[in-house]
């Protein structure tokens, strides 16, 4: 007789099903880097110091968190796309590097590191990443491509049991299996490719002495889900149940542990934990750097903007910011008018309100740069989706579906959209619908070097102007 644990003391761990040499190469990256600078000391037989010691550590844990996130993305990755994943090696470290230097010179302790070290650590370090990834892949792949790669079977004909096998190596599949017969399952699927019924299940696997059963039946199938899994309890092999999770239009799509129960994350914001905390800093660090560079600048816009037409230099308006709250939003006023009622008319081109100074402001994006301290206050982030009106944001929340998902994050600066061309005047709501999915590509993709690109694309189109800015 079996006892089954109450559901109160029941707990999910969520874990991976890698090679267990796999799992330990991942952990290894923060390690060869930090690894590769303590060789390159001992080479050049330089001195150890209390400020090596703490740039060390500082880079153990920028290291730790760069890498993990680029070893998550490269799993299951075929050859073909390793010189991709070693570009991005390179890339991230070029990023690691340059916030090194940053935090060597803000810290005062550049003169303490010795060039020879240092430089020939830089270089070093990317090649022996590079060496642990391949190694890496080439476990990965054996182990699942070898004479000894696990057999399985896939229990769902349908389109996740499709684009499961799809993921999954060829070398050890055995076939599908299905609730319908083999007639209405006729032309969904080449005949040798059907394994059997699910009532057979057990046997098979008994049989073959199949390894893993994938169970990827929808959720409407539940009550024969379970005498699956019971027929498949006098069987050795590992079972695991795929849900049909991209049935959601998926924001941030992740699996997350709630105290010891497995939750899919449907809707989410990206920024959680570390991400949090990294976004933050990035925020602080860059968008103060900014307004020390753009200081000057500011200046002479706000003279001109005095000089050149009544009114206040700043324009403060009313915006939605994070989950849908209401702050006030700081730009330099561009036009006679500072509309932020119930009804704000967008800027179109030859706009009559439009200043001759504020023509110019808008088309290089000049007018945003007060926005620097909507940053430092944490109402703004330096990338994120364009905040638009109240008045704006309570129209389009009514006729496009998702408008209001945007508002997960903080709003920025710049942004995805922008960068994109879309800028300026929304006169139809398809116009806007292909900002917001703009917007949402951005929550579903984040990542700091997602951000730097769009920093990057913005500064280029604040020098060339934007011609969709009036």
């Amino acid at each position: 007789m079996s006892v089954v644990e109450p559901v109160a003391h029941r707990r999910i761990k969520l874990g991976n099903v890698e090679p267990a040499v796999v799992v330990l190469l991942k952990q290894l990256d923060p390690l060869i880097v930090l690894l590769t600078l303590l060789a390159c000391e001992f080479l050049y037989r330089d001195r150890y110091t209390p400020a090596l010691g703490a740039y060390g550590t500082l880079i153990f844990i920028l290291a730790e968190r760069v890498f993990s996130r680029l070893s998550l993305r490269e799993t299951g990755q075929a050859f073909s796309q390793f010189s991709r994943q070693y570009a991005r090696i390179f890339g991230q470290w070029a990023a690691v590097v340059a916030a090194l230097l940053f935090g060597a010179f803000a810290f005062k302790i550049s003169a303490d590191l010795s060039r020879k070290v240092v430089l020939t650590w830089f270089v070093a370090t990317p090649v022996l990443l590079s060496a642990a990834h391949a190694l890496r892949q080439r476990i990965h792949w054996f182990a699942a491509h070898g004479a000894s790669a696990p057999t399985y079977i896939i229990i769902g004909v349908n389109e996740v049991g499709f684009e499961l096998s799809r993921r999954l190596p060829i070398n050890g599949f055995l076939g599908y299996f299905d609730f319908r017969s083999t007639d209405r399952l006729a032309g969904m699927l080449q005949p040798e490719k059907l394994a059997g019924h699910c009532k057979d299940v057990a046997d098979f696997v008994r049989a073959r002495n199949v390894d893993v059963v994938y169970i990827a039946l929808p959720l409407s199938k539940v009550p024969r889900m379970s005498e699956l899994v019971n027929a498949l309890r006098d069987t050795t092999a590992s079972v695991y149940f795929v849900p049909d999770a991209f049935a959601f239009d998926l924001i941030q799509g992740r699996l997350v542990e709630i105290n010891g129960m497995a939750a899919l994350s449907v809707c989410d914001t990206p920024f959680h934990g570390m991400d949090a905390i990294l976004k933050r800093v990035m925020d602080l660090v860059l968008g103060s750097v900014a307004v020390l560079l753009a200081s000057p600048v500011m200046l002479l816009v706000a003279v001109a903007v005095k000089l050149t037409s009544p009114g206040p230099v700043l324009f403060r308006q009313r915006r939605y910011g994070l989950n849908g709250e209401e702050i006030l939003v700081y730009k330099f006023r561009s036009m006679v008018t500072t509309d932020d009622g119930a009804v704000v008319k967008q800027a179109t081109r030859s706009d009559p309100r439009v200043t001759r100074v504020g023509a110019f402001i808008r088309r290089t994006s000049l007018d945003e740069l007060p926005q620097l301290f909507n940053v430092l206050q944490g109402k703004m982030s330096l990338v994120g989706p364009r905040p638009h009106a109240v008045a704006h944001n309570e129209m389009y929340r009514k006729l496009i579906s998702g408008y209001m998902i945007r508002h997960k994050v903080r709003p920025g600066i710049t942004g995805l959209a922008q960068v994109n061309g879309l800028r300026g005047e929304t006169e139809t709501v398809d116009k806007m619908s292909e900002r917001i999915r703009y917007d949402l590509e951005y929550l579903r993709n984040w990542s700091p070097w997602l951000d730097i690109r769009i920093l990057f694309q913005t500064v280029g189109l604040m020098v060339r102007g934007s011609k969709n800015a009036y």
